[in-house]
């Protein structure tokens, strides 16, 4: 992998700004199968508000030919047959217009907030499902760089704002749209001369929008980034609960929550603050507006057409003009709040798309093909591998496994022992080489074939929220409750559980916290007995456990490698011993091969490994004590680097 291909925290954020227009992205993505409530939410909002400029239209007209009889009674686009003749017709008529206007502009306010609100949550729900499929299909080096609460956040938080803006801020955009362009058309139709005056307004609006949303927009990024720091920092916080309070440490971590909170609120109260002077600035300028007209419509009713104006003017008129330009205002006004949202729910949108263009590198070739039944013979030929330039993990690695034999992978930590069989997963490609299962490359086999195949077994195995039963059926989800049973026998699992208040039905709490280190092995290991995979991995299964309970799942593991292919990672060498090959690793090479008996009697590495087991330090060499204490001074430095 080059370095211009490591996915780091710059390679992410620059996928993120390499999105133009997210919004309208996000639309065309995720608006099919709903545009038609968008539609009808859309067509909603222009008729709610081209209905809320009726009223004072009709209010003037009323004015001038009803109360002052000094025009005749006329409405635009209303056919003349329709008016009535008298006085109080044209009354009554005037006033039940107004009705319906009023009642229909309330019925298309529901239409509009029912259609957009169910556009907007069907709009986030398969954004959000569609960009967690696309992370779990990510390589694990995204995994290795993003925090789980920044995941966390834009799966939430994100789409959440995305759904708000959507839903409200989205209608009251297009709502302002519609007024601005209906008042303009109808001030316009009425009096141009005068209209030049009320809109006046308009492009000092827009200029002083583009500077609000040219501010807005990047400091509305540094939130949306500063709410997943402060998502990863309580969520570590919270998964890390028993070592805080067992390290007397609360007031410490207080203060690093109470840092990224104290961010979050710095980077919020200013864009807040640029908000608090965009708005009001915004009300004077459409008061303005409204003082002008007020003024110029005033001269101009009293003394006749000031400066170079030269077309009548009528009080009803005047009345529709100032009524219309008082509409203008809080709409105007309000548009601080739809530039707000719109800028967190294009910082948020950015988020969400730039996390589904990463590109997925361990994927199925168009040609890949099923392994099939599985014989497990493994096969590392000539493997070379690094997760960067910089340091090479594997080196030149050969290694031939006969079906149903076990391999032992024993050697310092860094050594390497990891990265082979996550190479056998294909969690990894390797850089050079093959690695071949059946005398398959991995590369040419699909992946569910590959890893369906395989049985996995850590150090710290993750059970879910949920009984044992359910634990243990995971991924062979149509097991009979028999078949669960008998895999837990044979995990050394069914006495504990059948000890437990509710047995199989126990729940077992999140990440599986009501049962032990060692339970929670056992129920794994049934897991992955109940696969019934060719090809087993255990790495540093019995390292977190006590001896008994390492007794009991090395059991466990000896039946289970009796009949199958067995890699087993280990730094308790007597986990190994058994082992028909033990490979030692040093520095990303195998240094030594062979028995537990053969590499005693090599005396190199194994040897001293063995003897520091056994308590046998006085007899370590005294190179070999050195190049262990380089080790962990350089683990020590590597992980101050990482954090």
């Amino acid at each position: 992998m080059s370095t211009d291909q490591a996915i780091d925290s710059e390679y992410i954020e620059r996928h993120r700004e390499e999105i133009d227009h997210p919004l309208w992205q996000l639309f065309m993505r995720f608006g099919h199968g709903n545009r038609r409530w968008f539609v009808v939410g859309v067509l909603a909002s222009i008729g709610s508000r081209f209905l809320s400029l009726v009223p004072p239209v009709i209010l003037g007209v009323a004015i001038d030919s009803i109360f002052r009889d000094t025009t005749p009674f006329s409405l635009p686009y209303v056919p003349g047959g329709w008016l009535p003749d008298t006085t109080m017709g044209q009354l009554w008529f005037s006033i039940g217009l107004m009705g319906v206007a009023m009642v229909g502009q309330a019925l298309l306010i529901f239409v509009r907030a029912s259609s957009l609100n169910l556009f907007s949550h069907r709009v986030k729900h398969e954004a959000r499902t569609a960009t967690y499929q696309q992370m779990q299909r990510l390589d694990m080096d995204f995994f290795n760089e993003v925090q789980t609460g920044e995941l966390i956040s834009i799966l939430s938080n994100d789409t959440n704002r995305l759904e708000q803006f959507l839903d409200s801020m989205m209608g009251e955009m297009i709502q302002l749209i519609v007024l601005m362009l209906g008042t303009a058309v109808i001030l316009a139709a009425l009096n141009i001369e005068l209209a030049l005056v009320t809109l006046t307004v308009i492009p000092f609006s827009a200029v002083f929008t583009y500077w609000y949303m040219q501010l807005a927009e990047e400091r509305y990024a540094d939130i949306r980034e500063s709410v997943g720091d402060l998502n990863s920092r309580l969520e570590n916080n919270l998964n890390g609960i028993q070592v805080i309070k067992s390290s007397n440490t609360e007031e410490y971590e207080d203060g690093r929550v109470e840092e990224h909170s104290y961010k979050y609120f710095r980077l919020d109260w200013l864009a807040l603050r640029l908000g608090f002077v965009y708005r009001p600035g915004l009300r004077v300028l459409t008061s303005l507006a409204f003082i002008a007209t007020f003024i110029v419509g005033g001269i101009w009713l009293i003394q006749g057409p000031p400066g170079p104006f030269s077309s009548e003017l009528t009080a009803g008129t005047l009345v529709t003009f100032l009524l219309m330009t008082q509409r203008l205002v809080n709409p105007l006004a309000q548009m601080g709040n739809i530039i707000e949202r719109y800028e967190d729910a294009k910082a948020s949108t950015k988020r969400i798309l730039g996390l589904m263009s990463l590109p997925v590198r361990i994927q199925d070739k168009p040609d890949a093909t099923d392994l099939g039944d599985v014989d497990g013979h493994v096969e590392y030929d000539g493997v070379t591998f690094s997760y960067d330039e910089d340091e090479v993990v594997l080196d030149d690695i050969d290694v031939d496994v006969e079906p149903g034999e076990t391999v032992g992978l024993v050697g310092p930590t860094g050594a390497g022992k990891t990265t082979i069989v996550k190479l056998l997963l294909r969690l990894y490609d390797v850089n050079e080489g093959e690695v071949r299962v059946d005398g398959t490359d991995v590369r040419d086999a699909t992946l569910a074939s590959l890893r369906g195949s395989m049985g996995y077994v850590g150090q710290d195995n993750f059970l879910f929220d949920g009984t044992i039963a359910e634990n243990v059926k995971y991924g062979q989800f149509d097991a009979t409750r028999e078949e669960v049973v008998e895999a837990c026998k044979r995990a050394e699992a069914h006495e504990f559980i059948t000890n437990l208040p509710e047995g199989y039905d126990q729940d077992i709490g999140e990440r599986g916290v009501k049962l032990s280190g060692g339970q929670r092995q056992r129920v794994a290991v049934a897991r992955t007995i109940l696969q019934h995979p060719a090809i087993m991995i255990f790495d540093e299964a019995t390292s977190a456990v006590d001896t008994e309970t390492e007794m009991l799942i090395q059991r466990s593991i000896d039946e289970l490698a009796a009949d199958r292919t067995t890699f087993i990672i280990a730094h308790r060498l007597s986990t190994v011993r058994d082992a028909d090959t033990i490979l030692v690793l040093d520095e990303g090479e195998i240094v030594e091969r062979g028995t537990h008996e053969d590499l005693l009697e090599g005396d190199g590495l194994y040897a001293n490994l063995w003897r520091v087991q056994a308590g046998e330090i006085e007899d370590l060499p005294e190179e070999f004590v050195e190049q262990a204490s380089e080790r962990v001074a350089q683990q020590a430095l590597d992980a101050a680097e990482d954090d």
